[in-house]
């Protein structure tokens, strides 16, 4: 016998055993596991997404109502503001330093994507639309990716000032209705699976993504570069907090599944998100002003890292299921 065989049978016993150790790893701390599967998912591009979601909750401190002040502080305009951008032929950054908000443009009007903190609307969105040569008279609909003040808390203003159209999935409209520090809106248009918001040539769609809260959006947006396709999507709701409950944790799994199904499925290559640090659009945008004809789009990033990012949520959800089913 030649004398390789032994040593490839013996190496195939240990890579057997190394394997099966390595599976009993896992399943004896699949807390781990999932933070490790989730790590390997973000690679460099997604670690603000990874550090947040990843972060173990701080538990609730016994006594505490969780109930949030009835008024909200505005910080001074340098805190808070950023310039407004083109990002593709029809899409548009309208957020702050710390939120995304997007308007996208179509023959028929203008769709914008979160309304931000209500302090934030006038100068960002309204005022941001005008430098850029917009008209914020043109915003048909606006869709709030969930019931949380600093996406929707900007969204009355834009509905009573130019008659806009507010888009909400239902148990977040509920939640909206009790708030009692944001402007609350008209209940206007009900956020169902995928519907589509068609303005002359360009289609949002609308999933619904429960977990982040129950009535998460998330969108994917038909967009065009120097006249070339690509699709957006925007994952609806990131965090996960220490009073979510189990059921909406694997709410949030199932539907961090299933969104990268349909990234997969449609082809989604640009990533765009809710929060300025987990799709890097500080460097993005410096990186497109930056940008020769030629360079390829900072935002156009590849269906596999568009699922990532989304794959990334979905590994430390399980890892937080996982820690409060040990508990």
């Amino acid at each position: 016998m030649r004398d390789w065989l032994p040593r490839i049978v013996i190496g195939t016993i240990l890579a057997t055993g190394l394997g099966a150790a390595s599976q009993a790893a896992q399943e004896a701390d699949p807390v781990a596991a999932h933070r490790a599967a989730a790590r390997a998912a973000a690679g460099e591009e997604h670690l603000a997404l990874l550090e947040t979601v990843c972060r173990v909750p701080q538990p609730i401190q016994t006594g505490a109502t969780n109930v949030p002040p009835p008024s909200r502080a505005v910080p001074a305009r340098e805190e808070w503001y950023a310039e407004p951008a083109q990002v593709f032929d029809n899409l548009y950054f309208v957020g702050t330093q710390d939120h995304g908000a997007w308007a996208v443009t179509t023959s028929e009007g203008i769709i914008v994507i979160d309304a931000l903190y209500d302090y934030a609307v006038e100068g960002a969105v309204v005022d941001g639309l005008r430098k850029l040569g917009l008209d914020p008279e043109e915003i048909t609909h606006v869709i709030i990716s969930h019931g949380h003040g600093d996406h929707h808390g900007g969204a009355k203003y834009l509905q009573d000032r130019f008659g806009a159209q507010i888009v909400m999935g239902a148990p977040d409209w509920d939640l909206v209705e009790r708030s009692t520090r944001d402007p609350i809106p008209r209940r206007d248009r009900v956020a169902t699976e995928g519907m589509e918001i068609r303005l002359g040539e360009t289609t949002v769609t609308l999933y619904l993504t429960p977990g982040h809260t129950a009535g998460t959006v998330s969108t994917m947006i038909d967009v065009r570069d120097q006249g070339r396709s690509h699709l957006t999507a925007s994952w609806g709701g990131t965090s996960l907090f220490a009073t979510t409950s189990v059921e909406s944790i694997q709410a949030y799994i199932d539907s961090a599944v299933r969104y990268q199904q349909l990234i997969e499925t449609r082809g989604a290559d640009v990533l765009i998100a809710n929060h300025t640090s987990f799709d890097r659009t500080p460097d993005k945008l410096a990186a497109l002003a930056d940008r020769r004809p030629g360079d390829p789009h900072p935002y156009v990033i590849g269906a596999d890292s568009v699922r990532r990012y989304v794959k990334v949520a979905e590994e430390c959800a399980r890892a937080e299921l996982a820690r409060r089913l040990a508990e």
